[in-house]
């Protein structure tokens, strides 16, 4: 079987080096021809994931004709603010694929959109059936280390959730279905934007209650937003969920925990993002969910907060302040699972 990885970044590399095998032809497409050339001669990145040494059964490419030729499974792994353009470049030589994996996690900065939806609207109607969504607690360098871990991938069509359990699974790597894909791409977007204030606890040095504070609220908001844009509530419980946004939160390979630590540390915004060519997805997800929160009339202060002090020049002291002055309310109320006035007018048909 062919399978084929569009996006060569820690997360592409990441899914190359676990997806090798006699049994898989798999090929990594990178946009730059110097880098393919670099990583085929070497099999390392440059820049992404120090110490992966990339199976020499991984074939690399700058050609995207000659990635996608014949491949049976598509794996989309470019950056959110650039899945569009390799969507549309990919277009005319995915058709034949059985298979298309979306496996990034944000929203598109322009549209608000999730990395399906921008697939669906690229690809065309005859892409829907074929779409899966993949998410998990999954760092990329534990991953490519081929470190024992859990994924799930998502789908409204029960055949694309079974080929994609199928192809892809790996020994260091259980594969479970899901059948709510806005739930898990709701997930993998905002655990990105909790990351970041749970790295500025870390930065502050304000300690472990603080950060299981913003984690568990963090999971609380992003289940409100994602239930009343029709997901299911259970799927913010699982892998998706609160797996990924524990590990994202919590580990030092986190690029989003890192940014965040760095900002709580004093660093501007600016000079935080520019310590590290990878993408801090959750940057661009925190504009995102704030569309998102208008149009479906949901409170979200932690998202709110990470917007404020990365692009509206609040400093990160005003926004905890705004945090623990907010009014005061009940922990758990109906809507946020979807039930009772708005919810019922605005809400989730999964739920009536």
């Amino acid at each position: 079987m062919k399978l084929a990885i569009l996006g060569a970044g820690s997360w592409g590399l990441a899914l190359a080096e676990l997806l090798q095998s006699p049994e898989r032809e798999v090929w990594l497409w990178f946009r730059r021809a110097d880098l393919a050339d670099e990583v085929g001669r070497t099999r390392a990145h440059p820049l992404y994931l120090p110490g992966l040494r990339l199976n020499p059964r991984v074939r690399v490419t700058a050609i995207l004709e000659e990635a996608c030729a014949g491949a049976e499974t598509v794996i989309f792994a470019a950056p959110t603010h650039g899945q569009r353009a390799v969507a549309d470049r990919a277009r005319p030589l995915v058709r034949d694929a059985s298979l298309l994996v979306s496996a990034g996690k944000g929203f598109e900065p322009e549209s608000a959109l999730t990395m399906t939806e921008v697939l669906a609207e690229v690809l065309g109607e005859e892409a829907d059936s074929k779409l899966v969504a993949l998410s998990g607690p999954n760092i990329a360098a534990e991953v490519a280390a081929h470190m024992p871990t859990a994924a799930v991938v998502a789908a409204t069509n029960p055949e694309a959730r079974g080929l994609a359990v199928q192809r892809l699974a790996a020994p260091s790597w259980r594969v479970y279905a899901n059948d709510d894909p806005r739930g898990v791409e709701f997930a993998g977007a905002m655990k990105n934007v909790i990351a970041i204030a749970a790295g500025v606890c870390d930065g502050l040095e304000v300690g472990d209650n603080a950060k299981a504070a913003i984690i568990t609220r963090g999971l609380s908001e992003m289940t409100r937003l994602g239930v009343r844009a029709g997901a299911n509530p259970f799927t913010f419980a699982g892998l998706a969920g609160v797996g990924d946004c524990i590990v994202t939160c919590i580990s030092e390979l986190s690029r989003n925990r890192t940014l965040g630590e760095r900002i709580g540390r004093g660093e501007s915004p600016e000079a935080a993002q520019a310590e590290t060519p990878m993408v801090a997805e959750g940057v661009n997800a925190s504009r995102a969910a704030l569309v998102l929160a208008r149009r479906y009339q949901v409170e979200i202060p932690i998202t709110q907060a990470v917007h404020a002090i990365l692009f509206e020049g609040t400093s990160v002291a005003d926004g905890v302040r705004g945090l623990m002055e907010r009014n005061l309310r009940p922990e758990l109320v109906p809507e946020d699972i979807g039930l009772g006035s708005p919810a019922e007018e605005l809400g989730n048909p999964r739920l009536r």
